[in-house]
């Protein structure tokens, strides 16, 4: 079964910043706690990453994972959908970066996450694993935009 979740949260810093900071996939290490390794596998005619693998902690263990990447007409959202993957078989998403109206230094940031598992976990141990990746999806993306000087 899919659980979704889409949740926002506000960074201050603009949403060009903040774009930057999501396709730079090989600092995620930095930032993003579960995040061991990030490797890009292919790029783009523009030189954009498509597809990069990704080693994290999951769940007591060491999981790996392929996304791939879409870069649409719109230059403030980015999309993925899993390649491959050892324990799941869905980890599709985008994060999409608003400007907020009243402050011109501040972005809305959406993050919407589609996860399904291939090993059998009780309800709540995957919905802790879900939080853990949104709150480093907004989280620690928000200290580490933040941290840039936006």
């Amino acid at each position: 079964m899919v659980d979704q979740t889409t949740e926002k949260t506000t960074v201050t810093a603009s949403p060009d910043a903040c774009y930057d900071a999501a396709i730079d996939f090989e600092r995620y290490p930095d930032w993003a706690t579960d995040i061991k390794m990030a490797r890009i596998l292919s790029r783009d005619d523009d030189g954009r990453a498509v597809d990069v693998e990704f080693r994290a902690a999951a769940m007591g263990r060491s999981t790996t994972y392929t996304l791939r990447y879409f870069y649409g007409a719109n230059p403030r959202r980015l999309a993925w959908r899993l390649q491959r993957g050892d324990v799941t078989r869905r980890l599709d998403g985008e994060y999409e970066f608003l400007p907020v109206a009243s402050d011109s230094g501040a972005t809305e940031v959406v993050y919407h996450l589609a996860v399904d598992l291939s090993v059998p976990l009780p309800g709540f141990v995957k919905r802790r694993a879900e939080a853990r990746i949104v709150r480093t999806a907004l989280d620690d993306f928000t200290r580490y935009v933040e941290s840039r000087g936006g």
